[in-house]
């Protein structure tokens, strides 16, 4: 063919499929394997767990295909907005014609280097026991104040903020204010947070927090320094950096990391309401303890007050049988005496002098009989001026044994009763006691 032909003749004729297959070829020739650097767009993960999004920089954009195989080797979960590098393959997807890179790994922008440096102080560290779990402290349950470090202009703070003053509005919060991202953030937090240690011991507890962000914007809390402070804190340290799937260093040397700055804030910060609720459940408690309590000791003290009695009605109850018994007596002897009257009114005129002399001598026993019942009467007894001495408890008091001085006793007398003290004792033989 010669030159004229060949312009009438034109360009090669591909068919769609063909020419797709041929640069697809072309591509993999001139660029595979390949490494991009950009901004993630309009990510998305499919039902068949495949994920789709673009790279995008000032200059240009190209779409992603990310398929399960490799999205599930991910250990973060990317999202718009994130500087990654990926590595793959450049490809057309020859059903739509479109260019495509499917990429085979991600990762966070600059997150190679970093990344290295991570795993290097966090293997030093953890060899000198600065995570050990032994020197992990429980966290306070009612913390009297909080510390807090964070920026003054971060969504951390405000999150902390909220959930404590929804919460716990009665404890004082004692903020230190550091730098959380750049170059001189680490000794800004090292500051902030010895700050907080010197005011001890008015705090219980320390958070620190900060947002969400790429390895980049949390390197701060990488830093060897911090880490090796939040260890000397005198008291509790709870770290709440980045999202759930984020990790630093100072979350491993704290005493307890928190998935988020507001997760942080509520882990030391019950809420009032539950406090309230326990206080009257053991107020409740208390008053019902202390009211049984008292219902027992009442009816001890009953049943011992009716075991005891009181001595007038010991002593009127003894006067009723003395009187009784007497009536008896005298009813007895009136009627022995009476029948002899009349054995001796039939007797009289033919009995032996000596059956008079015998009924006689058996009347006269019977009246001394009588006599003597009626002298142990202790009324009587009183009237010829002895006391019948009890203690303070009622009891008689029948010994000096029983008795020290200072003993309050009581005398009952033949016309009322007289409240004594005992000065001193003399057993029998010496001096009698006396008593005021």
């Amino acid at each position: 063919m010669n030159e004229r032909e060949a312009i009438h003749a034109g360009p090669r004729v591909w068919a769609v499929g063909a020419l797709c297959r041929a640069v697809a070829d072309a591509l993999d020739a001139r660029f595979n394997p390949v490494g991009v650097r950009g901004e993630i767009s309009g990510f998305s993960r499919a039902a068949s767990g495949h994920c789709y999004f673009a790279l995008k920089d000032e200059s240009g954009q190209l779409r992603c295909a990310m398929f399960r195989r490799a999205a599930s080797l991910l250990d973060f979960s990317p999202r718009d907005g994130d500087q990654v590098e990926v590595r793959g393959r450049v490809a057309v997807y020859e059903p739509r014609g479109d260019l495509q890179l499917v990429v085979e790994s991600l990762r966070r922008a600059g997150q190679g280097a970093l990344f290295e440096q991570f795993l290097q102080r966090k293997a030093l560290l953890e060899a000198e026991g600065l995570f050990d779990i032994a020197r992990k402290r429980p966290l306070p349950s009612m913390p009297r104040a909080i510390g807090v470090v964070t920026s003054l202009g971060a969504a951390a703070l405000h999150d902390v903020v909220t959930a404590l003053r929804r919460r716990v509005p009665h404890i004082s919060v004692v903020l230190a204010p550091a730098a959380v991202q750049g170059a001189g953030a680490p000794a800004e937090l090292v500051r902030s947070l010895q700050s907080l240690y010197a005011l001890q011991p008015a705090l219980d507890v320390i958070l620190l927090v900060r947002g969400g962000g790429s390895i980049e914007d949390l390197w701060a809390f990488n830093d060897e320094s911090l880490a090796r402070t939040i260890v000397q804190s005198p008291v509790p340290v709870i770290s709440g950096v980045g999202h759930e799937t984020d990790f630093t260093i100072a979350d491993f040397c704290a005493d307890l990391r928190a998935p988020t700055p507001t997760a942080a804030a509520e882990l030391v910060a019950a809420p009032r309401e539950l406090w309230l609720g326990a206080l009257e459940l053991l107020d409740e408690r208390l008053r019902d303890a202390i009211s049984a309590r008292l219902d027992g000791l009442s009816q001890r003290l009953d049943v011992a007050a009716g075991r005891l009695g009181r001595p007038s009605t010991l002593v009127a109850r003894q006067q009723l049988r003395l009187a009784h018994h007497a009536q008896r007596l005298h009813y007895a002897v009136l009627s022995r005496t009476q029948r002899l009257a009349q054995a001796q009114q039939g007797l009289q005129a033919d009995l032996p002098l000596r059956f008079r002399r015998a009924l006689v001598l058996h009347k006269e026993r019977l009246e001394r009989a009588a006599l003597r019942l009626q002298l142990l009467d202790p009324a009587l007894v009183l009237q010829r001026g002895y006391a019948w001495l009890t203690d303070d408890a009622g009891h008689p008091v029948t010994s000096v044994q029983g008795l020290a001085p200072g003993d309050a006793v009581r005398a009952r007398l033949a016309d009322g009763t007289v409240d004594m003290t005992v000065d001193q004792t003399r057993t029998t033989g010496t001096r009698p006691t006396r008593a005021s």
